[in-house]
């Protein structure tokens, strides 16, 4: 049993190096040297759909594994921790919504070539609270479940990890992108975490 977490762990790292590669501006450019347009409208619809599939097995292994249990969070407590998880699922969709779901997803992509200059820094609604407000809500479903297990802990304690990671290669990528309006951007909003009184 005590190698099951590291299994785990082992896992989460392996996808969030995979998926961290394949969302490299170099990843695409090689799709494009290869596929030309097509790989402008099906990338990231393809790469939407290979990282969902690809994540299943690492979420099997906590079930497969040799595991142990650590808590279980009593009723009627564990129904509060079941509607935060709630909640932050309806943030996430939320979110997406708000960030534009179809693009999101790459099915919008499909209907056209992809063009310079055509995103939009996005800093209403949730966003107006958070930098990354879906990072936010997976956080907060993670860390909210009512039974932890060892290997539970693994897995959240490496997605995590991945999300925050994430979260900073992204901004980088944002400042690329939007430039000053992204950096005043980020001095008046929070990365994850928002603030009790929020600045104006």
């Amino acid at each position: 049993m005590v190698i099951s977490p590291w299994i785990v762990l082992l896992a989460v790292a392996l996808y969030g190096i995979l998926h961290s590669l394949l969302a490299s501006k170099c990843a695409k450019a090689l799709a494009q040297r290869w596929l030309g347009a097509a790989a402008e409208r099906g990338y990231r619809l393809g790469y939407n759909l290979f990282a969902g599939v690809s994540l299943l097995p690492v979420l099997a292994l906590p079930i497969l594994l040799l595991d142990s249990p650590l808590y279980r969070i009593p009723s009627p407590w564990s129904y509060l921790a079941l509607l935060v998880q709630g909640l932050a699922l309806l943030a996430l969709l939320v979110g997406l919504w708000q960030t534009g779901v179809w693009s999101f997803l790459g099915l919008e992509q499909l209907q056209r070539p992809a063009e310079g200059g055509d995103s939009r820094l996005v800093i209403r609604g949730l966003y107006r609270w958070v930098r990354h407000p879906l990072y936010t809500a997976g956080l907060v479903f993670l860390w909210f479940t009512p039974l932890m297990t060892v290997n539970l802990l693994a897995l959240y304690l490496g997605l995590s990890l991945y999300l925050v990671i994430g979260a900073y290669f992204e901004e980088r990528k944002l400042l690329s992108e939007f430039g000053e309006d992204y950096a005043e951007y980020q001095q008046r909003t929070p990365m994850l975490i928002p603030r009790l009184r929020r600045s104006i």
